[in-house]
């Protein structure tokens, strides 16, 4: 297996010690062999791996300094020693808190209780890696896109099709102009008339959809700003994007498909980009949200004479 995750380029941020975890379960698959022995290595044992040298982890996981140093560089450090420095903040904040109670896959004969309370925990550690991870620069930058956008196309397939039906919603009661494109025909046909003025998003966990990487790249090449909401970084997709927008998923089993976990993380970043757009158009969103709320007002209350 090749790599093609993108390596840290200097002056950029390492990840916070809490974001660790979530970047190995989302960079993880695009790794080669020896790099994802490291990856889960670190992450699974934080505070073990801490107190190794370079020499000491490569020996442990089976693999060569060059490939601890060149995991680490994927993971987001400029160097070993930045990742034995997260590794240590990890391993503290672990010891601090308590482990989680729940961490089994769902069973066929678990009781409905059971599968009550692993799908909230695993719901909960998607969000929560989702936030660690989410690049604040790259969602800021896409907000100020958005905030100024003369029209917003959002592509989407299958259950990625249903978040962007989400996103389109909220902008559209905020005064945006904003579509939700599930066909991939029309999704082309409208991406030829996006200009430089016009934001395209598009929202695939996997990062190789094609019917959504097609209109997001003729809408790239036509100019318009590009947004990819993605579990994949590293994917297809992100070549055509601007801004890239990274979500994290659950692990994955016969009874919780990857479609389940991804939609929990892209509606988080859904929210989020709704919410920094809502706060930079406040003076205009806040009015065009009372006149939705007022237009439907009716609807949610009984007429005179129909209730008994």
């Amino acid at each position: 297996m090749t790599s093609n995750v993108k390596e840290i380029f200097v002056g950029e941020t390492p990840p916070a010690p809490a974001a660790l975890a979530a970047k190995v379960r989302t960079l993880a698959p695009s790794m080669t062999r020896s790099m994802q022995r490291v990856a889960e290595a670190v992450a699974g044992d934080p505070a073990g791996c801490a107190a190794l040298t370079v020499t000491g982890l490569a020996e442990l996981t089976g693999t060569s300094e060059a490939t601890v140093v060149r995991t680490a560089r994927l993971l987001g450090y400029p160097g070993y020693r930045d990742l034995r420095l997260a590794l240590a903040g990890l391993a503290a904040q672990q010891q601090s808190g308590r482990a989680p109670a729940v961490t089994a896959d769902i069973a066929v004969d678990d009781p409905i209780a059971d599968v009550v309370a692993k799908l909230a925990y695993d719901e909960q550690q998607t969000l929560a890696d989702t936030a660690a991870a989410l690049d604040t620069v790259q969602l800021g930058a896409a907000v100020n896109a958005l905030a100024v956008a003369r029209r917003i196309d959002i592509y989407g397939h299958a259950a990625s099709s249903l978040v962007g039906q989400d996103l389109a919603q909220k902008l559209l009661r905020i005064g945006l102009i904003a579509h939700a494109h599930g066909d991939p025909h029309l999704a082309i046909t409208n991406a030829v008339q996006l200009r430089a003025k016009d934001v395209a998003i598009a929202i695939t966990h996997s990062g190789s959809t094609g019917d959504v990487i097609e209109p997001l790249r003729v809408a790239f090449e036509h100019g318009a700003t590009t947004i990819a909401i993605t579990g994949r970084p590293d994917g297809p997709v992100s070549q055509y994007a601007d801004h890239v927008l990274t979500t994290s998923t659950a692990r994955e089993s016969e009874l919780r498909p990857a479609a389940m976990s991804s939609r929990t993380s892209q509606l988080l970043v859904v929210d989020c980009l709704f919410v920094g757009v809502a706060q930079r158009t406040y003076e205009t969103a806040a009015p065009a949200l009372a006149a939705s709320y007022e237009a439907l007002a009716h609807r949610h209350t009984p007429r005179a004479g129909t209730a008994r």
